[in-house]
C-alpha cells in the first residue's frame, strides 16, 4: 500500500485507526530509504518531528505504538490517544500542532463494529458499521489531491441495501477519484484472527470518479502458515503506473457502477471456472458422468410416471 501511494518528504501522513503503528513505522522506512544517503537534516527533522500523525482509542495498544515509531526512529510521534469517530480525546497533547487535512492517508479500520446514535450524529450517513463511518472520516480528512489507501471488507463494496452504505460509496466517487481496488484473498488476516473477506481502496482526493481500475488476488490461497507476502503483488506493482489489463486485472467504468446501485465488488470477468482449469479428457469424463446420473434420474421418473 506504500508503495502504491508512494508519500514524499513534507507531506503529512495519517492514519486514524493506527493500532500499533504499522503503517505509520513502514512508511517512515520507506521515506527515508528513498531519500538515501543524499538526505538532508533539514528532511530528517521533518520526517523523524513533523510527518507522521495517528489516533488509537486502546490504552495499551496507543502505548505500544509510541514505543514502535520511537524505535523505528521515529523522535515525535505525534500519537493523539481517543476515539477517533466521536472526537473525545484521552491525550492529545502529542497531536498538538497537527493540520486540518492530510496529503496521505494509509489506515486498516476496524471491521464489524457497531456505533451508538451519539457517535453517528457525527456524520453526514449515519450507520451503526464502524467501518463506514471511518470511511467518512477518511474522505473528510483528506486535503484536496491527498491520497489514500485504506483496507475495507467486503460488506462495504457490495451492500447497496443500506442508504448510508451507498451514500457513502457515492460520496466518495463524487469527492474523489477512486483509481484502484485490490481484491484481496479469503484468509488474508487469518494469522491475526480475521476470517472477513477483504479489499484495498486507493483514491484521490479532489476529482471525481470516472473508471476504477480493478486487480484481483482472490484466489490465492493463504492462511496461517502461508500469508499474503509482498512477492504477491510483483505484477500489480508492475501494472499500476499504466493500469494495464491483464488476467487479473480489469477496468469499470462509473456509468456501470451507477448502474449496480454502487455495488463495488471485484468480479474478475476474465476468471476461470473451475471447467475451464479441466483437461478436455477431465471434461469427457465429466460429461460422460453426468450423461449416467440424468439416463438413471430418467429411469426413476419414467418408473414412477408407469
Amino acid at each position: 500500500m506504500i508503495q502504491a501511494i508512494n508519500p514524499q518528504i513534507n507531506e503529512k501522513i495519517y492514519d486514524p485507526a493506527c493500532g500499533t503503528g504499522g503503517f505509520l513505522a513502514q512508511a517512515y522506512e520507506y521515506m527515508r530509504a528513498a531519500l538515501g544517503d543524499e538526505i538532508t537534516g533539514e528532511q530528517l527533522e521533518t520526517l523523524k518531528l513533523r510527518t507522521f500523525y495517528g489516533r488509537e482509542k486502546e490504552n495499551l495498544i496507543y502505548s505500544i505504538a509510541l514505543a514502535n515509531l520511537g524505535l523505528h526512529g521515529v523522535d515525535q510521534p505525534n500519537l493523539w490517544h481517543g476515539n477517533t469517530l466521536t472526537g473525545g480525546a484521552n491525550y492529545a497533547d502529542l497531536f498538538q500542532g497537527a493540520p486540518a487535512l492530510f496529503d496521505v492517508i494509509l489506515t486498516n479500520p476496524p471491521f464489524g463494529g457497531k456505533e451508538h446514535k451519539e457517535v453517528q450524529a457525527q456524520f453526514a450517513y449515519k450507520t451503526s458499521a464502524t467501518q463506514v463511518l471511518f470511511l467518512q472520516h477518511v474522505i473528510n480528512s483528506l486535503k484536496p489531491g491527498g491520497r489514500c489507501g485504506i483496507v475495507l471488507d467486503e460488506g462495504v463494496l457490495l451492500r447497496t441495501n443500506e442508504t448510508a452504505f451507498v451514500q457513502t460509496k457515492r460520496k466518495l466517487l463524487n469527492d474523489c477519484d477512486l483509481w484502484c481496488i485490490v481484491s484481496l484473498p479469503p484468509g488474508t488476516f487469518a494469522a491475526a484472527g480475521g476470517g472477513v473477506k477483504a479489499n484495498i481502496l486507493f483514491f484521490t482526493r479532489g476529482k471525481s470518479t470516472e473508471k476504477i481500475w480493478y486487480y484481483d488476488l482472490s484466489d490465492i490461497k493463504v492462511g496461517k502458515k502461508t500469508p499474503l507476502t509482498l512477492t504477491h503483488f510483483e505484477a500489480f506493482l508492475k501494472l499500476l503506473p499504466q493500469r494495464a489489463n491483464s488476467d487479473r486485472s480489469w477496468t469499470v467504468t462509473r456509468e456501470e457502477i451507477e448502474a449496480k446501485n454502487y455495488d463495488l465488488k471485484a468480479v474478475n470477468p476474465n476468471a476461470k471456472t473451475e471447467e475451464d482449469a479441466r483437461t478436455p479428457g477431465e471434461l469427457l469424463d465429466f460429461i460422460e458422468m453426468k450423461g449416467h446420473e440424468v439416463a438413471s434420474s430418467l429411469a426413476v421418473l419414467r418408473k414412477w410416471e408407469k
